[in-house]
């Protein structure tokens, strides 16, 4: 298997199965005309080719410069037009140098939605792509999968590399793989050279680092070059550098030497902002009901948002109808019933106990207090809205004689949603925290 088929099974990885059968499946990888600038892929159309360009260019050039350290440019074309395009990219590349350094260019501060779960990390980045290797220096951002740690890492480098810096990014796997390229080939100089002279340090997924002595050792020889030359470093973990093992404590105390920033699982409001704004770069056109559905059914991976829509898309265009509730509600119930299986009944009443005031114990007595009453109802709801639980089973968790005081109870909530704005707010809130927390 050639590189340029290897790349396109990366790229399966990271979009919808449906579009890759699609579209990405029926590229073909000229490899002999294809060179270390330029990758060349046909298209059965026109149609096809145009999409792709549009679509994919981008994801599939970064790929070849993750996999085969090479910045390409990416030709999509079709065997009788390759000739006269050929002779176009060469006259492009030939005007612009191409920099090396695998930073994502569609990771910017202008399409970074900010929010309260990301704010403080947000001001943080801005503030070092304005004055690199100063006292923000290393930063070093926390939090979990997808929600936005190396976009905000990856705008600064963008920033500082269109400032004409060099600037590296790489993760913790792909450092040592080149440290062990290197070792075994008894070139560490080079090694050297190419960490420690350059402006700007990105390492992503720092808590790999942990157990590899021998490639901690480097790092900090690294570091240590760096920040006495000034040089900037930022640093992105799952966790605080406390709280990873493994990892050396003079690696850790100079973790905390500059700023440390974490990124909380987007909120809600937030959530919805993220929708609004990939359908405006993707041109997808979504009612507010749709947007809002979406944000309650994703979970803390804001990158699921992409796939989502996507699949939206790809459906609505194949079907040929409008994305409305029903249809978005259809095609992605497969997605809500995962997400409902990670959810426990235990899980909804410690999170509406907590944010209502009261005690579980509480909830599930035969208190007709009004407090107990409203969060007992909102707990029911919530229970049978976000759970596989049947309304059989959820009357004999509440101590309920059978289903139909379920059943009362979720018609009273569902005219309340209806009717009351503020409640409908509530639930939505509640709703985020417990998909949040799961």
């Amino acid at each position: 298997m050639n590189i340029g088929e290897k790349i396109l099974l990366k790229l399966k990885e990271e979009i919808p199965d449906i579009e890759y059968k699609r579209y990405i499946k029926q590229l073909t990888f000229d490899e002999k005309n294809s060179s270390s600038d330029q990758a060349i892929y046909y298209a059965p159309n026109t149609l096809i080719a145009n999409y792709i360009k549009t679509k994919f260019c981008e994801k599939i050039s970064h790929l070849f410069e993750v996999y085969s350290s090479n910045k390409v440019n990416v030709l999509i074309t079709m065997p009788s037009k390759l000739e006269s395009q050929t002779k176009e990219v060469k006259n492009v590349i030939d005007k612009e140098k191409i920099k090396h350094s695998m930073l994502n260019p569609s990771h910017t501060f202008d399409n970074f939605v900010v929010g309260g779960s990301n704010q403080f990390a947000y001001a943080a980045a801005k503030s070092v792509s304005e004055k690199p290797g100063g006292i923000y220096n290393p930063l070093f951002i926390y939090g979990g999968v997808g929600i936005g740690k190396t976009h905000l890492m990856q705008a600064i480098g963008n920033v500082l590399q269109n400032q004409g810096k060099n600037v590296i990014y790489t993760s913790v796997e792909q450092f040592l793989n080149d440290f062990l390229r290197h070792l075994r080939n008894g070139n560490m100089d080079r090694f050297k050279d190419k960490y420690r002279k350059c402006d700007v340090l990105l390492i992503d997924d720092i808590q790999f680092l942990s157990g590899k002595d021998s490639v901690q050792e480097e790092f900090f020889h690294t570091f240590e070059a760096l920040k006495n030359e000034k040089k900037q470093i930022i640093i992105t973990s799952d966790k605080h550098p406390k709280q990873i093992g493994g990892l050396e404590a003079r690696l850790k105390s100079r973790f905390e030497w500059g700023l440390i920033a974490d990124i909380q699982p987007p909120e809600l409001e937030t959530k919805i902002n993220i929708i609004k704004k990939k359908c405006e770069i993707n041109r997808i056109k979504l009612s507010n009901d749709v947007i809002n559905y979406i944000a309650t059914i994703i979970e803390n991976n804001a990158r699921e948002i992409e796939g989502i829509l996507s699949k939206l898309h790809a459906y609505a265009k194949l079907m040929n109808i409008d994305i409305n509730i029903e249809f978005a509600k259809n095609v992605l119930k497969e997605q809500q019933r995962e997400n409902r299986a990670n959810i426990t009944i235990d899980l909804i009443m410690d999170v509406v106990a907590k944010e209502l005031n009261v005690k579980p114990s509480e909830v599930k007595s035969k208190s007709r207090s009004k407090n107990i009453v409203y969060a007992r109802r909102i707990a029911i709801y919530l229970c049978r809205d976000l759970t596989t639980n049947s309304m059989p089973q959820l009357a004999q968790y509440f101590g309920m004689k059978d289903h139909t005081a379920i059943s009362h109870t979720m018609k009273k909530i569902n005219e309340l949603i209806k009717d009351d704005e503020d409640f409908k707010t509530k639930i939505e809130e509640l709703n985020n925290k417990i998909k949040t927390a799961s």
